[in-house]
């Protein structure tokens, strides 16, 4: 048996049937094709699939695809902006805040919603923001000055990694 579900990704609606026990990850990346949210774990202790649901960060393997029902949200794909690399993105770029790239999008929906509450952050306050995340290669040095960049960019601050924009954000995925 099947339910219903209509949430908005990324800023565009979707109507679908999904069975009541398929959780959000699963949706965003079988049924939404959304590729960039991470499964790791399933035990909601990793962080490799948080996604940003009303604005909030979210482990999507906690959460069954219809609890998003009549919601808003923001995966990896999403950040980016006509084009443009989120400050976040820009900055785990910048700051080579990645290692093999597999805990990346969790980090980068984790830091974003961070600095979202707290646009300039102690270093506490980052390493407190990004605790529900693991990184396997422990490549938390870069990750934590990613998030120091991205801070400085966001409000308006220059330095030599975050002046130095590069890359560009991949088309959105087309239904």
């Amino acid at each position: 048996m099947t339910q219903p579900v209509a949430l908005t990704i990324n800023g565009r609606r979707r109507d679908d049937h999904v069975e009541p026990r398929l959780l959000l990850v699963h949706y965003l990346r079988e049924v939404a094709g959304l590729t960039g949210t991470h499964i790791a774990c399933d035990t909601s202790q990793c962080g490799a699939c948080t996604v940003l649901i009303d604005g909030e960060a979210v482990k999507s393997c906690s959460v069954f695809a219809v609890q998003a029902n009549d919601r808003e949200v923001t995966t990896i794909e999403g950040l980016a902006e006509g084009g443009t690399l989120h400050p976040v993105q820009q900055a785990f770029w910048n700051e080579h805040g990645l290692q093999c790239g597999f805990c990346t999008p969790g980090f980068i929906m984790a830091a974003a919603y961070l600095l979202k509450q707290n646009p300039t952050p102690t270093e506490e306050e980052i390493e407190r923001g990004l605790e529900g995340n693991l990184c396997r290669c422990t490549g938390y040095e870069n990750i934590r000055k990613a998030v120091r960049s991205a801070s400085r960019a966001m409000s308006g601050a220059k330095d030599e990694a975050s002046a130095q924009l590069v890359g560009s954000a991949v088309a959105p995925v087309e239904d």
